[in-house]
């Protein structure tokens, strides 16, 4: 068996187009989607992905205001600039880009975005709404593999799906979005003991530990979904996930490439989720 490839370039391509759209439809209301993203300091990884960020916004249309601060800026300062993006109109979502510096409490400023602008998912409004089927918005890259699942036609009900990692970003929401579809989950961590037996069990393997090979051909059941939210990089320097991908694809029916599969679609839900912010702001959506 050679796994079919879940392409999130092209996934995410036809998701932006379907922003775009609605993002000119809410323009022609007089409304202009709009995102504040916050960078503070100078981390390289953080500024590709702030870059990133901004510039699908504006690819989608979208309005877009990046607010680039020294990494000496205080906690009480970035609150203040948080407290008045709350109350900017032409501002529906709001993401500060993690990692913080250290003498900043990201928790305390995660809680200060106003969950209504709350479009990275991590407010503790936003959590509570995930858990209980509340509107809200969900964390984006396990909304991306949602999407990714949706595009293949799975259906998760009565599935037994096996999350391999417990964050708040990604394995916490991820296995709720999967309990919301029916399926049956199981979360794995650094103190499962037996992982090889419960990824064995599974008809999904989400993947998302950030350590090379976490999960191999041996380790899953044929014909298996298996989706790599890792990001590593191997011993030639090159990109790679958390997945043996050489070897599960000869066992699994459907796999996730890195780089190319979940990575896209993270910031692909980010513009969904701005995009519905102001959905809401203008009435349009609960």
């Amino acid at each position: 068996m050679t796994a079919q490839l879940i392409d999130g370039n092209a996934l995410s391509h036809q998701l932006r187009s379907d922003v775009a759209a609605r993002a000119a439809a809410l323009k022609a209301r007089g409304v202009t989607p709009g995102l504040a993203v916050v960078l503070v300091g100078d981390n390289p990884a953080s500024q590709v992905y702030v870059r990133n960020k901004v510039k699908a916004c504006a690819d989608a249309g979208l309005h877009s205001v990046l607010e680039k601060h020294d990494a000496g800026l205080s906690e009480a300062a970035l609150l203040a600039r948080v407290d008045a993006l709350n109350n900017d109109p032409t501002i529906h979502g709001i993401l500060v880009q993690l990692p913080l510096p250290p003498h900043i409490d990201a928790q305390k400023v995660i809680e200060a975005i106003s969950p209504a602008k709350d479009v990275d998912g991590f407010h503790i409004a936003s959590a509570g709404a995930l858990m209980t089927g509340m509107p809200g918005f969900w964390p984006c890259t396990p909304y991306g593999c949602m999407k990714m699942l949706d595009s293949i036609g799975y259906d998760l009900r009565g599935k037994h799906a096996v999350v391999i990692g417990r964050s708040n970003i990604v394995g916490k929401p991820m296995a709720l979005m999967l309990l919301q579809k029916n399926a049956t989950v199981t979360i794995c961590h650094s103190g499962t003991k037996d992982l090889k037996a419960l990824t064995l069990q599974a008809d999904v393997v989400v993947a998302a530990v950030g350590k090379r090979n976490v999960l191999t051909a041996d380790m899953v059941k044929p014909g298996a979904v298996v989706l790599d939210v890792g990001m590593n990089r191997n011993d030639e320097g090159k990109l790679c996930g958390d997945v043996d991908f050489a070897g599960v694809s000869a066992v699994a029916s459907h796999i996730t490439p890195v780089p190319g599969g979940v990575g896209p679609m993270t910031i692909t839900m980010l513009l969904v989720n701005t995009l519905e912010a102001a959905e809401r702001s203008a009435g349009l959506r609960l």
